[in-house]
Protein backbone atom coordinates (compact mmCIF):
# COMPACT_ATOMS: atom_id res chain seq x y z
CA UNK A 1 0.00 0.00 0.00
CA UNK A 2 1.02 3.46 -1.07
CA UNK A 3 -1.07 5.24 1.57
CA UNK A 4 -1.80 5.06 5.16
CA UNK A 5 -3.97 2.97 5.94
CA UNK A 6 -7.59 4.20 6.66
CA UNK A 7 -8.58 2.85 9.94
CA UNK A 8 -11.58 3.38 11.78
CA UNK A 9 -12.58 2.97 15.53
CA UNK A 10 -15.50 0.92 17.11
CA UNK A 11 -16.12 2.30 20.72
CA UNK A 12 -14.80 5.53 22.57
CA UNK A 13 -13.95 4.43 26.30
CA UNK A 14 -11.08 4.73 27.97
CA UNK A 15 -9.21 2.45 26.12
CA UNK A 16 -10.19 3.54 23.05
CA UNK A 17 -9.00 7.19 23.98
CA UNK A 18 -5.31 5.90 25.82
CA UNK A 19 -4.71 3.36 23.26
CA UNK A 20 -6.56 2.90 20.18
CA UNK A 21 -7.04 6.41 18.85
CA UNK A 22 -3.45 7.82 19.81
CA UNK A 23 -1.95 4.79 18.64
CA UNK A 24 -3.58 4.53 14.88
CA UNK A 25 -3.21 8.52 14.95
CA UNK A 26 0.71 8.30 15.70
CA UNK A 27 1.55 5.79 13.15
CA UNK A 28 3.15 6.69 10.24
CA UNK A 29 1.25 3.79 8.34
CA UNK A 30 -2.06 4.05 9.74
CA UNK A 31 -4.63 7.37 9.63
CA UNK A 32 -7.34 7.52 11.86
CA UNK A 33 -10.47 7.96 9.27
CA UNK A 34 -13.72 7.65 11.15
CA UNK A 35 -14.79 7.00 14.91
CA UNK A 36 -18.24 5.11 15.60
CA UNK A 37 -19.97 5.03 19.07
CA UNK A 38 -23.33 4.00 20.50
CA UNK A 39 -22.25 6.98 22.45
CA UNK A 40 -22.46 9.81 19.81
CA UNK A 41 -21.18 12.55 22.26
CA UNK A 42 -18.58 10.30 23.44
CA UNK A 43 -17.58 9.64 19.29
CA UNK A 44 -17.53 13.11 18.67
CA UNK A 45 -15.12 13.76 21.63
CA UNK A 46 -12.83 10.79 20.47
CA UNK A 47 -13.08 11.86 16.63
CA UNK A 48 -12.24 16.06 16.82
CA UNK A 49 -9.25 15.56 19.19
CA UNK A 50 -7.76 13.37 15.40
CA UNK A 51 -9.59 15.29 12.58
CA UNK A 52 -11.26 12.13 12.03
CA UNK A 53 -14.82 11.85 10.72
CA UNK A 54 -17.98 10.60 13.26
CA UNK A 55 -19.51 8.20 11.77
CA UNK A 56 -22.93 8.18 11.61
CA UNK A 57 -23.96 4.30 12.35
CA UNK A 58 -21.32 1.30 11.86
CA UNK A 59 -22.34 0.63 7.66
CA UNK A 60 -21.09 4.15 7.35
CA UNK A 61 -17.91 3.44 8.90
CA UNK A 62 -17.20 0.39 7.22
CA UNK A 63 -17.94 2.07 4.14
CA UNK A 64 -14.77 4.78 4.76
CA UNK A 65 -12.14 2.08 6.07
CA UNK A 66 -9.67 -0.31 5.21
CA UNK A 67 -9.78 -1.70 8.81
CA UNK A 68 -11.75 -1.58 11.75
CA UNK A 69 -10.22 -1.00 15.31
CA UNK A 70 -12.37 -2.79 18.16
CA UNK A 71 -12.91 -1.30 21.78
CA UNK A 72 -15.68 -2.27 22.81
CA UNK A 73 -17.57 -5.37 25.34
CA UNK A 74 -16.72 -8.63 24.44
CA UNK A 75 -20.03 -9.73 23.26
CA UNK A 76 -20.94 -6.60 21.12
CA UNK A 77 -17.70 -6.61 19.27
CA UNK A 78 -18.06 -10.16 18.27
CA UNK A 79 -21.16 -9.85 16.19
CA UNK A 80 -19.31 -6.52 14.57
CA UNK A 81 -16.57 -8.23 13.81
CA UNK A 82 -18.39 -10.52 11.80
CA UNK A 83 -19.45 -8.13 9.24
CA UNK A 84 -16.85 -6.36 9.38
CA UNK A 85 -14.61 -9.24 7.99
CA UNK A 86 -17.74 -10.65 5.76
CA UNK A 87 -17.26 -6.77 3.69
CA UNK A 88 -13.06 -7.68 3.83
CA UNK A 89 -12.33 -5.13 6.61
CA UNK A 90 -9.09 -6.05 8.36
CA UNK A 91 -9.40 -6.25 12.02
CA UNK A 92 -7.57 -5.22 15.51
CA UNK A 93 -9.40 -7.16 17.95
CA UNK A 94 -9.82 -6.68 21.82
CA UNK A 95 -10.20 -9.82 24.47
CA UNK A 96 -11.72 -12.16 24.58
CA UNK A 97 -12.69 -12.51 21.39
CA UNK A 98 -16.62 -12.62 21.84
CA UNK A 99 -19.34 -12.90 24.23
CA UNK A 100 -19.22 -16.98 23.86
CA UNK A 101 -17.60 -19.82 21.95
CA UNK A 102 -20.36 -19.86 19.36
CA UNK A 103 -19.81 -16.35 18.17
CA UNK A 104 -15.87 -16.45 18.58
CA UNK A 105 -16.01 -19.09 16.22
CA UNK A 106 -17.83 -17.01 13.69
CA UNK A 107 -15.76 -14.40 13.74
CA UNK A 108 -12.93 -17.09 13.06
CA UNK A 109 -14.96 -18.70 10.33
CA UNK A 110 -15.82 -15.16 8.45
CA UNK A 111 -11.70 -13.91 8.79
CA UNK A 112 -10.99 -17.06 7.53
CA UNK A 113 -13.57 -17.00 4.65
CA UNK A 114 -12.66 -13.53 3.98
CA UNK A 115 -9.00 -13.77 4.17
CA UNK A 116 -8.20 -10.40 5.73
CA UNK A 117 -5.45 -9.71 9.14
CA UNK A 118 -6.83 -10.03 12.11
CA UNK A 119 -4.90 -9.19 15.68
CA UNK A 120 -5.63 -9.99 19.06
CA UNK A 121 -4.82 -6.95 21.15
CA UNK A 122 -2.73 -9.07 23.70
CA UNK A 123 -0.81 -6.35 24.94
CA UNK A 124 2.03 -7.64 26.75
CA UNK A 125 2.81 -10.35 23.37
CA UNK A 126 3.58 -7.66 21.70
CA UNK A 127 6.14 -6.56 24.80
CA UNK A 128 10.16 -7.36 23.98
CA UNK A 129 10.90 -8.47 27.35
CA UNK A 130 7.93 -11.11 27.18
CA UNK A 131 8.89 -12.42 23.85
CA UNK A 132 13.00 -12.09 25.03
CA UNK A 133 11.41 -14.65 27.81
CA UNK A 134 9.15 -16.90 25.65
CA UNK A 135 12.23 -17.32 23.36
CA UNK A 136 15.05 -17.89 25.99
CA UNK A 137 12.49 -20.97 27.23
CA UNK A 138 12.28 -22.36 23.78
CA UNK A 139 15.82 -22.33 23.69
CA UNK A 140 16.10 -24.46 26.87
CA UNK A 141 13.08 -26.35 26.85
CA UNK A 142 12.47 -28.99 29.75
CA UNK A 143 9.56 -26.74 31.12
CA UNK A 144 7.44 -29.08 33.83
CA UNK A 145 5.41 -27.11 35.27
CA UNK A 146 4.35 -23.21 36.30
CA UNK A 147 2.45 -20.76 38.22
CA UNK A 148 1.15 -17.38 37.59
CA UNK A 149 0.50 -14.32 39.30
CA UNK A 150 -2.22 -11.57 38.31
CA UNK A 151 -3.20 -9.34 41.36
CA UNK A 152 -4.08 -5.85 40.98
CA UNK A 153 -7.11 -3.51 41.86
CA UNK A 154 -8.03 -2.37 38.54
CA UNK A 155 -12.00 -3.44 39.09
CA UNK A 156 -12.16 -1.58 42.41
CA UNK A 157 -12.12 2.07 41.00
CA UNK A 158 -11.08 3.97 38.08
CA UNK A 159 -12.09 4.34 34.61
CA UNK A 160 -12.26 0.56 33.87
CA UNK A 161 -14.01 -0.33 37.47
CA UNK A 162 -17.84 0.98 35.76
CA UNK A 163 -17.37 -0.82 33.15
CA UNK A 164 -20.41 -3.30 32.64
CA UNK A 165 -19.30 -6.26 31.67
CA UNK A 166 -16.02 -5.94 34.00
CA UNK A 167 -18.38 -5.58 36.99
CA UNK A 168 -20.12 -9.15 36.33
CA UNK A 169 -18.97 -12.33 37.95
CA UNK A 170 -16.47 -12.96 35.23
CA UNK A 171 -15.32 -9.60 35.27
CA UNK A 172 -11.74 -10.28 35.91
CA UNK A 173 -11.56 -13.71 33.91
CA UNK A 174 -12.51 -11.95 30.80
CA UNK A 175 -10.34 -8.79 31.69
CA UNK A 176 -6.98 -10.09 32.44
CA UNK A 177 -7.97 -13.94 31.97
CA UNK A 178 -7.21 -13.69 28.33
CA UNK A 179 -3.75 -12.08 28.95
CA UNK A 180 -2.40 -14.62 31.64
CA UNK A 181 -3.96 -17.64 30.19
CA UNK A 182 -2.24 -16.61 26.65
CA UNK A 183 1.27 -16.74 28.22
CA UNK A 184 1.08 -19.63 30.16
CA UNK A 185 -0.05 -21.20 27.16
CA UNK A 186 2.66 -19.73 24.88
CA UNK A 187 5.32 -20.72 27.94
CA UNK A 188 3.96 -24.85 28.29
CA UNK A 189 2.29 -25.67 25.28
CA UNK A 190 -1.09 -25.65 24.54
CA UNK A 191 -3.42 -25.64 27.24
CA UNK A 192 -5.77 -28.57 26.75
CA UNK A 193 -7.30 -29.46 29.70
CA UNK A 194 -8.95 -27.05 33.08
CA UNK A 195 -8.38 -29.24 36.06
CA UNK A 196 -9.52 -27.30 38.55
CA UNK A 197 -11.34 -23.52 38.67
CA UNK A 198 -12.79 -21.43 42.16
CA UNK A 199 -13.83 -17.98 42.38
CA UNK A 200 -14.20 -16.96 46.06
CA UNK A 201 -16.21 -14.26 47.07
CA UNK A 202 -13.83 -12.04 47.13
CA UNK A 203 -12.79 -12.49 43.27
CA UNK A 204 -10.34 -14.25 43.81
CA UNK A 205 -9.68 -17.24 40.83
CA UNK A 206 -8.02 -20.09 41.37
CA UNK A 207 -7.22 -22.41 38.59
CA UNK A 208 -5.21 -25.44 37.65
CA UNK A 209 -4.23 -26.03 33.95
CA UNK A 210 -2.97 -29.33 31.83
CA UNK A 211 -0.46 -28.47 28.59
CA UNK A 212 -0.78 -30.87 25.68
CA UNK A 213 3.30 -30.85 26.59
CA UNK A 214 2.58 -32.87 29.68
CA UNK A 215 2.76 -29.82 31.67
CA UNK A 216 0.52 -28.53 34.25
CA UNK A 217 0.42 -24.45 35.97
CA UNK A 218 -1.82 -22.76 38.29
CA UNK A 219 -2.86 -19.56 38.06
CA UNK A 220 -4.03 -17.29 41.21
CA UNK A 221 -6.27 -13.77 39.11
CA UNK A 222 -7.86 -10.78 40.89
CA UNK A 223 -8.42 -8.09 39.89
CA UNK A 224 -10.48 -6.66 42.99
CA UNK A 225 -7.67 -6.81 45.42
CA UNK A 226 -5.67 -3.48 46.52
CA UNK A 227 -2.17 -4.16 45.42
CA UNK A 228 -0.60 -0.90 43.77
CA UNK A 229 1.48 -1.76 41.53
CA UNK A 230 -0.53 -4.73 40.30
CA UNK A 231 1.34 -8.24 41.30
CA UNK A 232 2.19 -10.10 37.63
CA UNK A 233 4.44 -12.66 37.85
CA UNK A 234 5.06 -15.77 35.75
CA UNK A 235 7.75 -18.92 37.16
CA UNK A 236 8.66 -21.72 35.46
CA UNK A 237 10.22 -24.25 36.48
CA UNK A 238 11.75 -27.98 35.08
CA UNK A 239 14.95 -29.75 34.84
CA UNK A 240 16.63 -26.37 34.07
CA UNK A 241 15.48 -25.05 37.24
CA UNK A 242 13.45 -21.86 36.70
CA UNK A 243 12.77 -19.22 35.01
CA UNK A 244 10.73 -16.01 35.69
CA UNK A 245 8.54 -13.23 33.88
CA UNK A 246 8.03 -10.09 36.20
CA UNK A 247 9.30 -6.29 37.21
CA UNK A 248 9.72 -4.16 33.80
CA UNK A 249 6.42 -3.89 31.46
CA UNK A 250 6.64 -1.76 28.40
CA UNK A 251 4.14 0.61 28.14
CA UNK A 252 0.50 -0.52 26.65
CA UNK A 253 1.37 2.60 23.94
CA UNK A 254 4.39 1.02 22.73
CA UNK A 255 3.16 -2.01 22.73
CA UNK A 256 0.43 -1.36 20.50
CA UNK A 257 2.57 0.54 17.95
CA UNK A 258 4.58 -2.64 17.63
CA UNK A 259 0.88 -4.34 16.86
CA UNK A 260 0.42 -1.99 14.24
CA UNK A 261 4.02 -2.69 12.83
CA UNK A 262 3.21 -6.31 12.57
CA UNK A 263 -0.52 -5.74 10.94
CA UNK A 264 1.00 -3.84 8.59
CA UNK A 265 2.91 -6.46 7.62
CA UNK A 266 0.17 -8.75 7.10
CA UNK A 267 -1.38 -6.82 5.30
CA UNK A 268 1.02 -5.95 3.02
CA UNK A 269 2.57 -9.57 2.42
CA UNK A 270 -1.01 -11.05 2.59
CA UNK A 271 -0.17 -13.09 5.27
CA UNK A 272 -2.67 -13.35 7.65
CA UNK A 273 -0.96 -15.89 9.96
CA UNK A 274 0.02 -14.04 13.67
CA UNK A 275 1.18 -16.14 16.80
CA UNK A 276 -1.92 -13.57 18.12
CA UNK A 277 -4.59 -13.75 14.84
CA UNK A 278 -7.93 -14.87 15.33
CA UNK A 279 -7.02 -18.25 15.43
CA UNK A 280 -5.11 -17.62 18.50
CA UNK A 281 -8.59 -15.55 20.13
CA UNK A 282 -10.53 -18.38 19.36
CA UNK A 283 -8.53 -21.05 21.62
CA UNK A 284 -8.41 -18.32 24.56
CA UNK A 285 -12.15 -18.28 24.34
CA UNK A 286 -12.35 -21.99 24.70
CA UNK A 287 -10.12 -21.97 27.46
CA UNK A 288 -12.20 -18.83 29.13
CA UNK A 289 -15.03 -21.15 28.48
CA UNK A 290 -13.88 -24.36 30.33
CA UNK A 291 -12.83 -22.41 33.12
CA UNK A 292 -16.09 -20.59 33.90
CA UNK A 293 -17.75 -24.03 33.65
CA UNK A 294 -15.15 -25.77 35.85
CA UNK A 295 -16.02 -22.87 38.35
CA UNK A 296 -20.07 -23.56 38.27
Amino acid sequence: MSDALRVGIVGAGPWARRVHAPGVHGHPGTRLTAVWSRRSEAAKELAYQYDADVADDYDSLLDVVDAVAFAVPPAVQGELAVQAACEGKHLILEKPLAGDVPTAEAVAGAVRQSGVAALLMLTRRFAPEVRDWLTGLGHLGGWTGGTAQWLGGGLLSGDYATTPWRQESTGALLDAGPHALDLLDAALGRINQVHHARRDRSDLWQVVLGHASGASSTLSLSLRVPVQPALVEFTLYGSNGKSQLAGHRTAAHECYAQLLDEFLAMIRSGRTAHPCDVRRGLHLQRVLDGVRRAAL
